[in-house]
């Protein structure tokens, strides 16, 4: 008499995963099983089950909780970029745009230095601190951040930091100089702070893309006006 084929561990795992209930029906099989631990205990298959149901319980958690953080951050942003659009719009003249920007920004986005250069002549002697004039020397520490008109983050040069910040360049630890490269409008925005990992520089540029359209748009009505 011919003794039956010994069933291999492939078609024992591919039955079981065809039959998932399979173990519901043969409860006392339980009793007899292990399943080798990491730590090298053996434990029943029940609370191998338990185990790995935990772990995936613990991931979903955890990423459940990036997500909320996520959503929370991004309606943070946009309240943001809604308090500057309205200091922004509040304003009736480039100095008062300025002034409120300042404002808005140390306030909402928690910024301690904030400088606004408008690369053309300047129209009021009152304004000289806004304006660079388009040859001006002051203007080569920036080459760089204006012929790729991306924002750049990091610490600032020297050069740099006098130009924008004047007497306190010695602070800024960090920052993020913007160019803004309009039709009707060229200049730089620079944001810094007194924290060196602040501004790093490998910093996403949509934030600041954003922040750099929402005021170039207004600077440009407003210098419409002088």
């Amino acid at each position: 008499m011919n003794q039956p084929a010994e069933l291999t561990s492939a078609q024992v795992e591919a039955y079981l995963r065809q039959h998932p209930e399979f173990f519901h029906d043969h409860l006392s099989l339980l009793e007899h099983m292990s399943i080798p631990h990491p730590s090298g205990n053996a434990i029943s298959l029940i609370s191998k089950q338990l185990e790995i149901f935990r772990t995936r319980h613990h991931d979903m958690e955890n990423q459940l909780t990036e997500l909320i953080d996520i959503a929370r951050d991004n309606d943070m942003s946009v309240n943001r970029m809604h308090k500057l659009t309205l200091a922004l719009l509040d304003a009736n003249t480039l100095e008062e745009a300025v002034g409120n920007l300042n404002v808005v920004l140390a306030e909402y986005f928690l910024i301690d230095f904030v400088a606004v250069r408008i690369i053309k002549p300047c129209p009021d002697e009152t304004m000289n601190h806004l304006f660079i004039e388009p040859f001006s020397k002051d203007l080569e520490p920036f080459v760089s951040e204006l012929t790729s008109s991306l924002p750049k983050c990091g610490r600032p040069t020297i050069a740099q930091a006098r130009v924008l910040f004047g007497d306190l360049a010695f602070e800024v630890k960090s920052c993020a100089i913007i160019p803004m490269t309009f039709t009707e409008l060229e200049g730089i925005l620079a944001i810094g702070s007194r924290d060196e990992g602040r501004f790093h520089y490998n910093m996403g540029n949509l934030f600041l893309n954003q922040m750099s359209e929402i005021i170039g748009t207004r600077l440009i009505t407003l210098l419409q006006q002088i």
